[in-house]
C-alpha cells in the first residue's frame, strides 16, 4: 500500500509517493508531539498563580504560636500590674488605720492615767510602697508589698493586745463605780407580782415565787439595774427568754419572759442599758419581766434594791 501526495499551486507542482511505513512514522510523530504538548499546558494549569511570600505549613503555625504566647504575656503584665496597684491602695488604707488606731489608743492610755512608756503607740507603723510598676518590676514589687503587708499584720496585733489590754482597764474601772444594784429593770411599768409565797397562776395552789414581776407593754425596754458581764443569753425552762448578768462579788439579776434579746453572753454591760424587750415568753400570762437577784447563786428579795437610792 502506498499514499501520494499531490500539491498544486500557482507556479509549483509536484507530487510525493509515500509507501505505508512513511505515512505510519509521520502519524506517530504526529500524536507524540501532541501528547507533550496536552501535557506541558495542563501542568502550567495545575501551579499557583503567585509562588512569592510562600511560607511553609510549620513556619506559618510557628509564627501564629509565637505571635499567641506575646500577646498572651502582655495580657499577664497588664493583669499584674492592676493587682500591684490594688494592693498598694489596700496598703495604705490599713496604714490610715493603723494610724486611726493609734490615736485612740493615746487618747484611751490618757483616760486610764497609764505611764506613756507601758503602751507605746508613737512608733510609726511600717509604710512605703512601689514607686515604679513597669513590667519588669512587677514580680520585685510584689515581694515588696507582701512583705510590708506582713509587717503591717504583725504591727496590728501587737497593737490589738494593747488596746484589748486597755478596754478592759476601762470596762474594769466602770464596772466598779456602776455595778451599784438599784432601780427598776423597767422605764415603763408597774409592779404587778411580789416576792415569797403566793397563789400560783396556772394550778391555783401557793407556791414561792422567787423574784418580783413588772409588768408592761409589750416590746417595751427591759434595763439593767446594775453594770456587769452577760452569763447567759438564750431561752431557758420556765423563763423563756432569759437575761442573767454578773455583777461581782457573788451578786447576779436575772430577767426573764423577754419577747426579743439585745445582748450576747459576754457582752459588757453598763447600769441603765437596755438589754431586752418585754415580752411573754416561757411560763408566762401576760408582758412582764420576771425579775430576780442573786447572792452566790441564791435567789433574795429584790424589792430592798428596788427602792434602794442610787449612788
Amino acid at each position: 500500500m502506498s499514499l501520494t501526495l499531490l500539491y498544486r499551486g500557482k507556479n509549483v507542482r509536484f507530487s510525493m509517493r509515500l509507501n505505508k511505513l512513511h505515512w505510519l512514522s509521520a502519524v506517530l510523530v504526529f500524536a507524540l508531539i501532541s501528547g507533550v504538548v496536552v501535557h506541558l499546558m495542563l501542568s502550567s494549569s495545575e501551579q499557583p498563580a503567585e509562588k512569592t511570600n510562600y511560607l511553609p505549613e510549620s513556619a506559618a503555625s510557628a509564627m501564629q504560636t509565637h505571635v499567641s504566647d506575646a500577646q498572651a504575656s502582655e495580657k499577664l503584665v497588664a493583669l499584674k500590674k492592676q493587682q500591684l496597684m490594688a494592693l498598694t491602695i489596700k496598703l495604705a488604707e490599713l496604714q490610715s488605720q493603723v494610724l486611726r488606731l493609734n490615736a485612740l489608743g493615746e487618747r484611751l492610755a490618757d483616760n486610764a492615767n497609764i505611764p506613756e512608756q507601758e503602751f507605746n503607740f508613737q512608733q510609726s507603723p511600717p509604710s512605703g510602697g512601689p514607686s515604679a510598676i513597669g513590667a519588669e518590676s512587677v514580680r520585685k514589687s510584689f515581694a515588696q508589698l507582701l512583705k510590708e503587708i506582713s509587717s503591717l499584720e504583725a504591727s496590728l496585733k501587737h497593737e490589738e493586745n494593747q488596746l484589748q489590754m486597755l478596754e478592759s482597764l476601762n470596762l474594769g474601772h466602770h464596772i466598779e463605780n456602776t455595778r451599784y444594784l438599784s432601780g427598776r429593770p423597767i422605764s415603763k411599768g408597774w409592779l404587778s407580782s411580789y416576792y415569797g409565797m403566793r397563789k400560783d397562776p396556772f394550778h391555783g395552789r401557793p407556791a414561792m415565787h422567787k423574784g418580783i414581776d413588772f409588768a408592761g407593754k409589750e416590746d417595751g425596754a427591759i434595763i439593767a439595774t446594775a453594770s456587769g458581764v452577760v452569763s447567759w443569753a438564750d431561752e431557758r425552762y420556765g423563763y423563756g427568754q432569759l437575761v442573767e448578768i454578773n455583777h461581782g462579788d457573788g451578786l447576779k439579776t436575772r430577767y426573764g419572759h423577754n419577747k426579743t434579746l439585745l445582748v450576747n453572753v459576754g457582752d459588757v454591760v453598763t447600769k441603765g442599758q437596755v438589754i431586752a424587750r418585754m415580752g411573754s415568753t416561757g411560763r408566762s400570762t401576760g408582758p412582764h419581766v420576771h425579775y430576780e437577784i442573786l447572792l452566790n447563786n441564791k435567789q433574795i428579795n429584790p424589792l430592798k434594791f428596788v427602792y434602794r437610792k442610787a449612788k
